[in-house]
C-alpha cells in the first residue's frame, strides 16, 4: 500500500539525517497517515479514507468532506476520492435542480 494521503496527495519525502559529526544517512520522511471514517452529508453515508492528519484538520476547517472535495484539485485526489467527488457533485446538482 502506498504511503500517500487520499485527499491531498502527500507522500514520503527522501532526505538526509545529519549527525553532530556531520555524517549523512539517507532516510524517508513519512506523512502522518490516519485511517478515518468521514461522513458525507450529500450522500448520507460514511466513507473510510487513509488521510494525513493535516488533511483531517483541513476537512474540518472547510466544513466537511463534501465541501473539501468540491474545492480540491482532481490531480491530487486518489481514484476512490475522485469517484466520491463525482458522486457528491451529481447528488448536489440533482438537489439544486429539485429545489
Amino acid at each position: 500500500m502506498a504511503r500517500r494521503c487520499e485527499l491531498t496527495g502527500k507522500h514520503a519525502l527522501v532526505g538526509n539525517k545529519v549527525s553532530h559529526a556531520n555524517n549523512k544517512t539517507k532516510t524517508r520522511f513519512m506523512p502522518n497517515l490516519c485511517d478515518v471514517s468521514l461522513i458525507s452529508d450529500a450522500m448520507g453515508l460514511t466513507y473510510r479514507l487513509r488521510i494525513s492528519a493535516i488533511a483531517l484538520k483541513s476537512v474540518e476547517h472547510v466544513g466537511g468532506l463534501d465541501n473539501f472535495l468540491m474545492k480540491a484539485d482532481n490531480a491530487q485526489l486518489s481514484d476512490k476520492a475522485l469517484r466520491l467527488k463525482r458522486a457528491v457533485a451529481s447528488r448536489l446538482e440533482a438537489a439544486k435542480t429539485a429545489a
